[in-house]
């Protein structure tokens, strides 16, 4: 027990969670949706008008002013570097084969990996998302033998499954009949929306895995 009383634990819970950012934070906050969308969108319209290597160029820098913006606003370093990073990977990937649509390659093979994944868990009867709030609970909540908390993980993790599936066929349809403009559109048609969405289902299954599983914070135990 909190020695501080009811008032004690209450602030344990509230300190407890400003220590840990949600995750929509971890990636930038909702403005991070439209800062990972610019450089893509920039992609796109460069490579409509202009050579591939001046489209490569335009882009990095554009990267480059997104990310020593977010860094100016006082933003973490891990979401400005990482938006950065990501590009990177895209134009050297672009770089090395000469072709704008290998832009998003990448991405579109990793969304074919977390739809194998994601599948993949909730057929063995071990739903990523589960196994995520588990560990983020200390790791020793028996979940899975909770039917209610079960299903709803099971959802969760099936709605990340069917958002990555469904990126995966448009996109690589599109890959492969050569539609790089389509490409860009789709990828940001079908980014921050179904990213919303999904995110939405995985935080009502963790809060009925809360509701019906009690946690104990450490701090008051």
């Amino acid at each position: 027990m909190n020695p501080a009383g009811p008032a004690g634990e209450a602030r344990a819970v509230r300190t407890s969670g400003s220590r840990r950012p949600a995750p929509l934070d971890q990636i930038g906050g909702p403005a991070g949706f439209v800062y990972s969308a610019i450089p893509v969108a920039v992609f796109v319209a460069a490579n409509a008008f202009l050579p591939l290597t001046a489209t490569i160029v335009v882009s990095v820098a554009v990267g480059l002013a997104i990310a020593g913006y977010r860094l100016l606003r006082g933003e973490r370093f891990a979401p400005a570097a990482g938006g950065l990073l990501g590009l990177a990977v895209a134009i050297g990937v672009v770089s090395l084969t000469g072709s704008a649509r290998d832009f998003f390659v990448i991405g579109i093979w990793a969304y074919l990996a977390v739809f194998v994944l994601t599948l993949g868990s909730v057929l063995v009867r071990r739903p990523l998302t589960g196994v995520a709030w588990n560990l983020a609970h200390g790791g020793e909540h028996a979940w899975r033998t909770e039917r209610r908390v079960l299903r709803a993980h099971d959802v969760a993790t099936l709605a990340v499954a069917a958002v990555s599936g469904a990126r995966f066929a448009v996109q690589q349809w599109l890959y492969v009949s050569d539609e790089t403009g389509w490409l860009g559109i789709a990828r940001i048609a079908m980014g921050w929306p179904l990213t919303v969405l999904a995110a939405l289902i995985v935080f009502w299954a963790w809060r009925r895995g809360t509701r019906l599983l009690p946690v104990t914070s450490p701090d008051q135990e």
